[in-house]
């Protein structure tokens, strides 16, 4: 993407906007952007619901394509919402130009980077998981159902544009020092932090933009696994630079037509610059308690539990150096090891390479790529008696299980080889691998629409578009809870009970990020079925207040002592939205009176307006920019 004669500097992120909507400056509301694609992972019936309601006959998006990642049936209910289009025996997604990636296929962020990811395009989805393609120089936002659905319909969407924040990256790592050991640092380093100061300050949602000498020198699975840092700091995407090894890689894949070139322009306005130097890192572990340790302070803890993969940051390199590591090792008595291969294509090297007997050799077993495996409810970590669970991929936030200690592949490996925790530099000897050049491509798994087939007579499944919840019609009096203790089947809230939606009306009380992603990534579901109308906290991720506004749930900022009064409370009274839009607004926890900050631009307001007053999300969905005069500026 080059500027145009006249353009001021840009960012990776403002180009990629910029050559998608008609906004020439960072807007104080929401801005139209023309979506290159869609995927949907977490709830795709939903939003074809939406979709089909809004009238879709044939998407004209780049690519378009669903995840079903239910590979483990079961004669009970899986703990996720239905999803009935899916097993609509008549559903043909290519009927409507869509892509199903069918279960088996691997988890979303690993087979979208390999299969789908174009660099300098612009994606939409419900899953921050997959800020990983950001690697390839793709962006990634996550959106509420009822703007997926008008992407999936129009192509286009109401965005907030963000500002950016550069990593700049110089040396070379150390051995036994990988991608994953870099994230933990960023996070130690207080990323989090500064992302958050950026947001307060400019009122925008944060993407993180990787430069520096070093970022041309790594590979673009190593990119992926450091754009994967994004949701873990609030930051609601990552960007890497597109440039020949980006080209290689694609033309690897057999998707060599895909590539841009992408690179920020020289003086481009970022909000904060962090430099780090690779050659500083060491083997890092982030615990349950969300702490980065260095490896060597939590050494000797026993392990029961192992899981090599699961999601987009184990990549095949990590695979094959694990297999190395271990040929001819066997695991302990009392250790589980299991290997979740992201992707058929990582399977398939593999098994094509010897990796895989020499893995199964040690005692692993090989696990399907099921969601509920990569969300916590499979496979969730023992009790702490039996010993410690090790991953190599990030918990989903409110997991069941007590938690568990994520690490790099090397770290894994040593762990695996003495059943307990342990620096992976007392192997001695580096590990060297090399990434077969031909890869295996041929998707048998993925159900896309064919040029030279017939045009599809079949109608898309008429559903009933999932409601939201009603308009606050006066003060209403919500139950409080608070999000950590999910699944626990302790305590009081709409998921106090595993597997069971308990009906409110509630409010969620967030004393983190963690607890505030772990209510937006189930945000669609908790407010139509539990009626969550309100989440309170200190501080939101900028990028997540569209996807809660666009499913009916208030985000109202609270102080330090706000917070705590209303944790003890059981109910707090919240006032309509319009009385919520005024300066000095304020709720009652009891009999205390608290001040709160309603964050939601004009239009996100609009649509919480309509989804209270009984209209549907595929009514939100095309609802146009609204600025109400009582709330013209974000606040």
């Amino acid at each position: 993407m080059r500027a145009r004669a006249g353009d001021p500097p840009r960012t990776m992120a403002q180009k990629i906007l910029a050559s998608r909507s008609d906004e020439t400056a960072p807007s104080t509301d929401l801005v139209k952007a023309k979506v290159d694609q869609v995927v949907l992972t977490r709830c795709p019936s939903r939003v074809l619901a939406e979709a089909f309601a809004l009238g879709l006959k044939k998407t004209q998006l780049e690519a378009a394509v669903i995840y079903d990642g239910r590979c483990v049936g079961s004669a009970y209910p899986r703990p996720e919402e239905a999803e009935p289009v899916l097993d609509d025996p008549g559903f043909d997604p290519t009927a409507s130009s869509l892509t199903l990636a069918r279960a088996g296929i691997g988890v979303p962020p690993a087979v979208h980077l390999e299969r789908f990811a174009a660099p300098g395009r612009l994606m939409l989805t419900d899953d921050p998981r997959l800020a990983t393609v950001g690697g390839a120089g793709m962006l990634t936002l996550v959106a509420p159902s009822s703007q997926l659905a008008r992407a999936l319909v129009d192509g286009s969407a109401w965005l907030r544009a963000p500002r950016s924040v550069q990593i700049l990256l110089s040396g070379r790592t150390r051995p036994f020092v990988c991608a994953r050991d870099v994230v933990h640092e960023l996070v130690r380093r207080g990323l989090e932090e500064t992302v958050r100061n950026v947001e307060t300050r400019t009122g925008a949602p944060v993407v993180l933009e990787f430069a520096g000498p070093s970022a041309k020198l790594l590979s673009v699975a190593e990119r992926a696994v450091l754009a994967s840092v994004a949701p873990l700091v609030g930051a609601t995407g990552s960007l890497f630079i597109s440039d020949e090894k980006t080209e290689a890689y694609l033309r690897d894949q057999r998707r060599s037509k895909a590539h841009r070139a992408l690179v920020p322009d020289a003086g481009a306005p970022c909000e904060e610059v962090i430099p780090i130097d690779l050659a500083t890192v060491d083997p890092l572990v982030l615990d349950p308690s969300g702490a980065i340790r260095s490896v060597r302070d939590v050494a000797g803890k026993p392990v029961a539990q192992v899981i090599l993969g699961g999601d987009g940051t184990a990549t095949a390199r990590d695979f094959l150096a694990a297999a190395t590591l271990l040929k001819s090792k066997k695991i302990g008595p009392r250790l589980d090891f299991l290997i979740l291969p992201p992707s058929r294509q990582i399977l398939e090297i593999l098994a094509k390479t010897g990796a895989l007997t020499d893995l199964l050799a040690t005692g692993a077993r090989l696990v399907e790529p099921d969601r509920l495996a990569t969300y916590g409810d499979l496979y969730p970590p023992p009790s702490t008696d039996i010993g410690i669970s090790v991953r190599t991929s990030d918990t989903e936030p409110g997991a069941p299980g007590p938690g568990a200690y994520i690490v790099s592949a090397e770290t894994l490996a040593y762990t695996v080889a003495h059943s307990t925790l342990g620096d992976p530099r007392a192997f001695k000897r580096p590990v060297r691998v090399q990434i077969p050049r031909e890869l295996p491509t041929e998707d048998q798994l993925v159900v896309r629409e064919r040029r030279d087939a017939p045009g599809s007579n079949k109608k898309p499944p008429t559903l009933p578009v999932p409601p939201l919840g009603m308009a606050f019609k006066a003060v209403e009096t919500l139950t409080t809870y608070e999000p950590s203790s999910r699944a626990t089947g302790k305590g009081v809230g709409p998921e106090s009970k595993p597997g069971e939606l308990q009906v409110g009306p509630w409010a969620a009380l967030c004393s983190n990020s963690s607890d505030v992603r772990q209510v937006a990534g189930r945000s669609a579901r908790l407010a139509a079925i539990a009626k969550v109308r309100a989440v309170f906290a200190t501080h939101f991720p900028y990028g997540l207040l569209s996807q809660l506004a666009g499913h009916g749930i208030l985000c109202l900022k609270v102080d330090e002592a706000g917070l705590k009064a209303l944790k003890a409370s059981k109910d707090v009274q919240v006032p309509p939205p319009a009385q919520l839009a005024v300066p000095g607004a304020s709720v009652m926890a009891g009999k205390t009176k608290l001040a709160v900050t309603w964050l939601a631009l004009p239009t996100e307001r609009a649509w919480i307006a309509n989804t209270g007053g009984g209209a549907s999300p595929a009514a939100i969905a095309a609802t146009p920019a609204a600025k109400p005069a009582a709330a013209a500026k974000p606040r």
